[in-house]
C-alpha cells in the first residue's frame, strides 16, 4: 500500500525505517487495510507544519485517505482508528474537533471504533500520528492501482 505522491516509503526516510505504510489482506472475499501509524509527512519524508497541531492533524487524515484510494477504500470502510498525540492533555479538544469536523465532512455514519493514547512519537517534531483498520468486499477494491 502507497501513495507516493502524498507521502513517502519509510524505509526511504534519510534514517530508513522498518515498516510498510500499510498491508493489504484479502480473505475470502472481504479485504482488509492496516494502515501503519501515519503522521504529517511529505513525499520525501519530511514532516510539515512542525509546531502546528491542527495543521499536522489535517495533513495526517490526507495522508491516510491517499493510502484508502490507492487501494480503492474510502473512510467509510474505516472499522477502527488509534489516535496518538504527543501532549493528550494540551491537544485532545482541538483533535476531537477536527476529527469530528472530517469525519462529518466523510458522511460517516456509523462513526469507526476509536482511541486516543498519548504517546512519545518516533520524531520530536510529529505532535500526532493515527493508524487505522479498513474492511470491505475485495470486488471494490478490484480498480485499485498497482
Amino acid at each position: 500500500m502507497s501513495a507516493p505522491e502524498t507521502l513517502n516509503e519509510a524505509y526511504n526516510y534519510a534514517k530508513p525505517s522498518s515498516f510498510s505504510r500499510g498491508l493489504r489482506l484479502d480473505i475470502k472475499g472481504v479485504t482488509i487495510l492496516l494502515i501503519s501509524g501515519t503522521a504529517s509527512v511529505d513525499e520525501y519524508g519530511r514532516t510539515i507544519h512542525v509546531g502546528d497541531f491542527r495543521a499536522q492533524t489535517w495533513r495526517t487524515y490526507q495522508n491516510i485517505t491517499k493510502l484508502l484510494e490507492a487501494e480503492g477504500a474510502t473512510w467509510k470502510d474505516i472499522i477502527r482508528t488509534t489516535c496518538y498525540l504527543r501532549d493528550i492533555e494540551r491537544d485532545y479538544a482541538a483533535f476531537n474537533e477536527i476529527r469530528t469536523q472530517f469525519f462529518k465532512e466523510q458522511g460517516l455514519d456509523p462513526l469507526p471504533a476509536s482511541t486516543g493514547i498519548q504517546a512519545i512519537l518516533c520524531r520530536p517534531d510529529l505532535l500526532v500520528e493515527i493508524e487505522a483498520m479498513a474492511i470491505f468486499e475485495s470486488d471494490r477494491g478490484a480498480g485499485k492501482k498497482e
